[in-house]
């Protein structure tokens, strides 16, 4: 065999692959507490939404992603709704370097499972009597990086405090 078909088979072996084995609704909750007078025609209602992703692994190569997504519409007067989507996802992952697999699966995962969680978010808005809540792509790297500073900030508040690192 020659070199460049081993150079090929190696570069072939390590690509980086991921798998979505299983995706569920982990928990759904949705609150329409002042229906029927939510439903009435008013004014815009302020909508707060939350996003959150994390992961846990359940095998050598397999990890579990969640994505929970919170979102509130109120105005001064009263909550028209609150839900909450927790949303999974089984992810068997191969060739990622090891040093990349904490970004990957916090991105890359989330990103393929945003489309679904979306949907479903629309959908039960939608089935509560109000107009389907389509939320904007969400940039999962940003959202990363973002966590990754507070993390950071904390464990330095943390060392200034008492002058000594403390594990989280």
């Amino acid at each position: 065999m020659s070199e460049a078909n081993t150079a090929g088979e190696q570069g072939e072996a390590a690509a980086p692959g991921m798998n979505i084995l299983a995706q569920y609704i982990k928990d759904l909750s949705f609150e329409n507490p002042n229906s029927p007078k939510s439903l009435q025609p008013g004014e815009q209602p302020k909508l707060d939404i939350n996003v959150n992703v994390g992961a846990n692994p359940i095998g050598e190569d397999q990890f579990e992603v969640i994505i929970t997504l919170n979102a509130k519409a109120n105005t001064p007067e009263q909550v028209l709704f609150a839900v909450e989507l927790v949303y999974g996802g089984v992810f068997q992952i191969t060739g990622v370097p090891q040093e990349h697999m904490h970004p990957f699966i916090l991105i890359e995962c989330p990103r393929m499972l945003f489309p679904f969680a979306r949907n479903i978010l629309a959908d039960t808005t939608r089935n509560g009597g109000f107009p389907p809540l389509l939320l904007d792509p969400i940039d999962f790297a940003a959202l990363y990086r973002q966590n990754l500073a507070q993390a950071s900030s904390a464990q330095q508040a943390t060392v200034s405090e008492n002058g000594e690192a403390k594990p989280n």
